[in-house]
């Protein structure tokens, strides 16, 4: 076992996927249920690194988003599957609403822990 093997087996079990390159069943109904879940779900596709296989970032309007590893062969089939728009990351980058959602997301936050600081 390599130094990175330890690394690479404990992303790819916290992402939930099969090391064969295609989501498990299980992961598959989470993301389905997620874009249904959502409005105007896009999927980017960012490629396999030192660290993990190919993952995907579903992002819905509001900028909510989630990242699952799914593999190569994952990939071209959650595109086909989900019916949604798939991009690779590589050549459009992330979209700014992804961004806007993350900062909304630590103002509340930060507000959250500081209201609890007063309450103390």
């Amino acid at each position: 076992m390599g130094l990175l093997d330890r690394f690479r087996g404990s992303v790819a079990r916290a992402g939930g996927a099969l090391r064969g390159g295609s989501p498990d069943g299980q992961e598959a109904r989470y993301l389905s249920e997620w874009v249904r879940a959502r409005i105007g779900v896009e999927g980017y596709i960012e490629p396999k690194t030192m660290v993990t296989d190919v993952t995907v970032v579903l992002i819905a309007a509001d900028g909510e988003w989630t990242r699952r590893i799914v593999g190569e062969r994952g990939a071209q089939r959650l595109a086909k599957d989900l019916r949604i728009p798939v991009y690779d990351v590589r050549k459009t980058g992330y979209p700014q609403r992804m961004r806007d959602y993350d900062a909304r997301k630590r103002i509340a936050q930060r507000r959250a822990f500081e209201a609890e600081l007063r309450d103390l």
